[in-house]
């Protein structure tokens, strides 16, 4: 019966996965559930999976065995509606969901199967080292804390046993120190790779809460995805409109400025955190940038090249420019950018004129597994 259990419910999370994976183009297009999400799962609303269940109904509805009958009463359904009562009829289907909690690393992979994105190949030589503890065997001796009791106890018994001490009818066993026995460790020294992402905005006043929305939903999914593939993540936040600063998650998402924009401003902040905290033959680093892609001056643009070709680049995985279409911006910096980096598969760009187009926008940035 438990090996049933476990089948229907193995067969029931594959139906899910399934239902998971045909929907995840809508599903990532929509906001709400980054609303759902706790710190190593999240909940997914899947439709049309109605689980069957009994339900006991503790009203007095009357019908067989019932209320008060006499010889000759004709049974029927009890709690019988009069012609027009109750509510209206409707010609639509209601609507079934079942909430449904999944790993982000579950999430990851079905992300990375729909988009059929490579795994990431870590750049540079250098690893961080980190030590992990590995239980390998049993020994004799050791701290009480890893005493083996069933180990200790079995070679108890088979001492009694070989001695002629153990009494069935009093199968009393009690061990002795040479009986003792400890689980044993070594200290594993593994390579593991480290990632940082570097998230820029544009909040100037053409940056609307419906570009800001695009950016959030996008960034969860590309968080998803990366924190799969690294053991280590770190983020960084960078806002922008004539000048930069960084900020925590929620102000990066919440601010709205009305100033201009420089976009070198957050270029050259982007720089210097690269340098002064994520050495670049430790650390995998993706800076993303967000914006309508609408700059101050020409000459903006020309240091925004420089900077970025000169500190930024040579440290860098990949770097990512995301161009939110804004009824309000010129649109301009992507073709910019596309025209001096023409070729290099270091500099990604991506436009996303509207949440439809998050799903693209993804593979854009992650399909080339840097």
């Amino acid at each position: 019966m438990s090996l049933k259990i476990k089948q229907d419910h193995s067969r029931f999370r594959q139906i899910v996965r399934g239902k998971i994976k045909q929907n995840l183009k809508k599903y990532i297009s929509k906001g709400e559930m980054i609303g759902k999400q706790g710190k190593e799962i999240i909940s997914i609303p899947v439709p049309q999976i109605d689980l069957p269940h009994f339900r006991f109904d503790h009203r007095d509805t009357g019908g067989v065995g019932q209320g008060d009958g006499d010889v000759g009463t004709v049974l029927q359904p009890g709690n019988v509606q009069q012609p027009g009562a109750g509510p209206e009829a409707g010609s639509e289907g209601g609507e079934h969901s079942l909430d449904v909690d999944i790993s982000f690393d579950e999430l990851a992979q079905m992300l990375g199967e729909a988009l059929e994105l490579p795994k990431i190949e870590p750049k540079g030589k250098e690893r961080i080292i980190a030590e992990r503890t590995r239980y390998t065997g049993i020994q004799r001796s050791g701290p009480e804390s890893l005493r083996h009791f069933k180990r200790t106890f079995k070679q108890a018994l088979r001492r009694q046993l070989v001695t002629g001490q153990y009494d069935p009818k009093r199968p009393m066993i009690v061990p002795t120190h040479d009986d003792r026995r400890y689980r044993s460790w070594r200290v594993k020294k593994e390579p593991e790779t480290n990632a940082v992402i570097v998230y820029m905005m544009d909040v100037s006043g053409s940056m609307g809460d419906e570009q800001k929305e695009i950016v959030r939903i996008e960034s969860f999914w590309i968080d998803t995805w990366l924190r799969h593939q690294y053991k280590g993540v770190e983020t960084r936040y960078i806002i922008h409109d004539a000048m930069a600063k960084e900020v925590d998650r929620d102000t990066f998402f919440h601010t709205r400025e009305s100033g201009g924009t420089m976009i070198s401003s957050a270029y050259k902040l982007c720089a210097e955190v690269i340098a002064a905290d994520y050495p670049s033959h430790e650390y995998n680093i993706y800076p993303f940038h967000f914006s309508d892609g609408d700059n101050w001056s020409a000459d903006d643009t020309r240091l925004c090249m420089e900077v970025l070709k000169q500190k930024v680049l040579p440290a860098v995985n990949v770097f990512c420019y995301g161009q939110v279409e804004s009824p309000y911006g010129s649109g301009q910096f992507i073709k910019d950018l596309r025209e001096m980096f023409n070729g290099e598969d270091t500099v990604l760009t991506s436009e996303i004129p509207h949440k439809e187009a998050i799903y693209r926008s993804i593979k854009d940035f992650l399909g080339k597994g840097k």
